[in-house]
């Protein structure tokens, strides 16, 4: 008997240079959660920036949605290994939420509805790289996957895409957020397959 059952052909491969080392295509959109879904209604969200010299800058539901918004079209990677291509989102960059933002801060904590944290240096939330978003697939985005509104950082490991995403948090010094606290790598490159400490 063989060890490869006959017309096994294995996961889909991507031909085209897009999928990361060790990292397969879904069709779906898995749910990872690192605990129960939050719900928060959209007239009590808001979203702020506090910088280092503890400045805040704040933004309510209303004031998100009359900023100037964008259609992202990206490929996403989890730290699971799988992989989705072409997923559509819109949502507001932070490239325009940092416009007014004075700071010298290296560092970013992102600070989400249910208490979940992730760290990212700042520059990886900028030049087009990152936005706030609360629309996928032309629909609002479902509570499941981070709606009312979420982080989206599609050229790291999607742990970094915090769900629920209600501020950041600007430092001088890096600051392990969750899942990096936890093990994981704390930057998340998935092209060099950073998923946990030491990789």
């Amino acid at each position: 008997m063989g060890i490869i059952s006959r017309g096994f052909r294995g996961r889909p491969r991507d031909d085209h240079g897009r999928l990361p080392p060790g990292q397969y295509q879904v069709h779906d959109f898995p749910v990872l959660s690192a605990g129960p879904t939050p719900r928060i209604e959209q007239d009590r969200w808001e979203f702020a920036i506090d910088t280092e010299a503890g400045q805040t800058h704040r933004w309510s539901w209303q004031e998100l949605m009359a900023l100037p918004q964008e259609s992202p079209t990206a490929d996403i990677h989890c730290v699971t290994k799988w992989s989705k291509f072409d997923t559509t989102w819109q949502g507001v960059s932070l490239d325009v939420l940092f416009e007014d933002v004075e700071t010298a801060a290296e560092y970013a904590l992102v600070h989400s509805y249910g208490g979940y944290t992730t760290n990212l240096p700042l520059e990886d939330l900028l030049d087009g790289k990152a936005w706030i978003c609360h629309r996928f697939d032309g629909e609002e985005l479902e509570p499941q996957h981070g709606g009312p509104a979420r982080l989206v950082v599609p050229h790291l490991y999607f742990w970094k895409s915090a769900k629920w995403v209600r501020g950041i948090r600007l430092l001088n010094e890096d600051w392990p957020g969750f899942w990096e606290s936890a093990g994981y790598h704390n930057y998340g490159d998935p092209w060099r397959e950073q998923r946990y400490e030491g990789d």
